[in-house]
């Protein structure tokens, strides 16, 4: 467990980020080492990742607690969520990566990224006046 906390990149100008949840299919420790493997640097399909990039993501984080995941991205101020992740749908092996990744997601193996992932709201920020 990371008591730690975790790095965070910067970007130049303004970006904005989305937050995401989901929920994993099995809840054993195998299962769970099994979709953290699948994640793993190295193991996501290069094609995939290249997909990610292309649609403007510039940064994509996913935590886990117990079945739980929540996504987080970083995206230019300007990014459309819908419009990215229509074209992403339309990628080199995306659909393939969401049909292998559905064996262990709550999701059928036919929905695409965005429908699988459901948007979480902002309830509070440190920040506001």
């Amino acid at each position: 467990m990371n008591t730690e906390g975790y790095e965070v990149k910067r970007f130049d100008g303004s970006t904005k980020r989305y937050v995401r949840t989901m929920e994993l299919r099995g809840d054993t420790p195998d299962f769970f080492s099994e979709y953290e493997r699948r994640h793993a640097r190295g193991n996501v399909w290069p094609e995939v990742l290249e997909g990610i990039r292309a649609v403007g993501i510039l940064e994509m984080e996913i935590y886990r607690c117990g079945r739980q995941l929540v996504m987080i991205v970083e995206a230019p101020e300007g990014f459309d969520w819908d419009e990215a992740m229509e074209r992403l749908a339309t990628l080199p092996r995306q659909a393939e990566w969401e049909a292998y990744m559905a064996e262990v997601q709550e999701a059928s193996a036919e929905a695409t990224s965005s429908e699988k992932w459901r948007r979480m709201d902002r309830i509070f920020n440190l920040y506001w006046p």
